[in-house]
């Protein structure tokens, strides 16, 4: 008889302090930790601190889409929300694990809704994700399709591992959260789906911004000594460095087409010159990837304006 009272104590402790399974917890952090490890990588090589990434399935399709209008949220790469989101999983599934007596169960089932609504949330934003790179960007990139599998997984075992007594407030909580993120992620996307006209397939969009004789002068000399800008037609930063030269001086320019399917693409050049990222400048003969102020090409390129 008091062996059965004890039971039930430590069943009724348990169930106050972390209503869930712990091996439940430590498969969340490891797939937490995959995630922080894929989105951590794609942002360090979109700031231009890791070198080329060995992308399965082919690194065009990979670099399309991180490249895309949709692969950058305020002006930050995607990828580094992503990040956040996983690093806040990884916490919230370790740190009760670690934690001792009170402290430990009053975070024990607020992790647990934590961790469900962020894994929602993730989890239809992926969705969303998939689709645009499906039918708008039309390419495949592994690391993408992998945060999806991941975010899918930790909304799964997150589901398993909870001690949800109340399945009602659960299956509000998941639609209330899962409409809030699809609805603001669908009009995210459709907001961010531009730039300017496109004439065709393997286009790039037409630069609207008109040019100065400054700009102008600087094509030219660009031009003249022998620079050249390596671009894709789907790349938002290669639109936005003919955006700093306007559309007259952008027509001045030498621009290589690297996009296996742009038109007119040159891509063994760019492949023989190993460019990884776009734009990339050649000037004096050496390579400079990223958007380039307009006076930082003027210094590279020895550009001097009229009257200096």
């Amino acid at each position: 008889m008091t062996s059965s009272r004890l039971s039930e104590r430590l069943s009724s402790s348990r169930r106050r302090g972390d209503p869930g399974q712990r091996w439940v917890r430590v498969v969340l952090s490891v797939l937490a930790t995959i995630g922080v490890i894929d989105t951590g990588t794609i942002t360090l090589k979109r700031w231009g601190l890791l070198g080329p990434l060995v992308c399965p399935g082919g690194a065009d399709g990979c670099d399309k889409v991180l490249n895309s209008p949709w692969g950058s949220l305020f002006d930050l790469p995607l990828s580094l929300f992503g990040f956040l989101a996983y690093l806040a999983m990884l916490l919230m599934a370790v740190v009760p694990l670690v934690l001792k007596g009170d402290l430990r169960d009053r975070l024990g089932s607020l992790s647990w809704w934590g961790m469900l609504l962020t894994s929602t949330g993730m989890a239809v934003f992926s969705a969303l994700l998939m689709g645009v790179m499906v039918f708008k960007i039309q390419a495949f990139c592994f690391f993408c399709v992998l945060s999806a599998v991941l975010s899918l997984a930790l909304l799964v075992f997150t589901l398993i591992g909870g001690d949800w007594q109340d399945r009602g407030q659960l299956l509000f909580r998941l639609i209330l959260v899962g409409l809030v993120v699809g609805l603001v992620g669908l009009g995210w996307a459709t907001a961010v789906d531009r730039p300017a006209a496109v004439t065709g397939p393997g286009t790039p969009p037409a630069v609207v911004s008109e040019s100065t004789p400054q700009t102008l002068a600087l094509a030219e000399h660009l031009t003249r000594t022998g620079a050249v800008m390596y671009s894709a037609y789907w790349c938002p930063h290669c639109h936005e460095q003919k955006e700093l030269f306007g559309k007259e001086a952008t027509s001045k320019l030498t621009v290589i087409e690297c996009a296996p399917d742009g038109r007119n693409s040159q891509k063994a050049l760019c492949d023989s010159k190993g460019i990884q990222g776009f734009p990339t400048w050649e000037i004096n003969g050496q390579l400079d990837s990223g958007v380039k102020p307009l006076d930082r090409l003027a210094e590279l390129s020895g550009f001097k304006p009229d009257g200096t």
